[in-house]
């Protein structure tokens, strides 16, 4: 039986530990991860901080680089059990992308795991994937989930069915947790 893979959208800007963490727990669990990006180019990543100084919001720093294995015109979203969402400012610009709409409504219309965190509800929102669900997300950006027709709770990790989410990076681990349980349900590794 071929290993299970998981698909990871990203771009540009996209917050490091939230793509390392998951491409690293995953990998661990043993599933095969690909990283999808408008290009397939060396992605310029973010890292985002909490510092209390910024009211409201956070602050931004030039994070990490990493390759991205595919383009989203490239991608089947039939090859792969699961997807995952991270945040950063990507998803601002990642939602107006038709491959990367088409790829995420595969999912949801699929019913496959999905998990996201921080910013990464930007992207999904206005694609009416979140209308009747109840999820997370950074508490400043909580309007675009009741926008998209959502239910917003700030706690983590919330669960609803196959979409998993938490606020930002320093909730990946109950992230993870979530997701793979329902990683473990419908396309255990091995």
């Amino acid at each position: 039986m071929p290993t299970p893979k998981i698909l990871i959208l990203a771009g540009d800007a996209t917050e490091d530990l939230e793509l390392f963490y998951g491409l690293q727990r995953l990998t661990e669990e043993g599933y095969r991860v690909t990283i999808a990006a408008p290009a397939v180019k060396k992605l310029k990543l973010v890292s985002h901080d909490f510092d209390g100084t910024y009211q409201g919001t956070y602050t931004e720093f030039p994070g990490k680089s990493w390759p991205a294995d595919a383009a989203f015109a490239d991608i089947d979203p039939a090859d792969y059990v699961g997807l995952f969402l991270p945040g950063g400012r990507a998803p601002e610009y990642l939602r107006h992308d038709s491959d990367f709409q088409r790829i995420v409504k595969a999912f949801f219309a699929a019913d496959k795991p999905v998990a996201h965190t921080c910013h990464a509800s930007v992207a999904l929102a206005p694609l009416g994937v979140l209308k009747g669900r109840t999820t997370t997300t950074f508490p400043g950006v909580s309007l675009d989930v009741e926008l998209g027709g959502g239910t917003f709770i700030d706690d983590a990790p919330v669960v609803d069915g196959n979409l998993v989410g938490v606020r930002d990076w320093s909730e990946n681990p109950q992230l993870f947790r979530e997701f793979i349980r329902l990683l473990r349900q419908s396309a255990p590794v091995g």
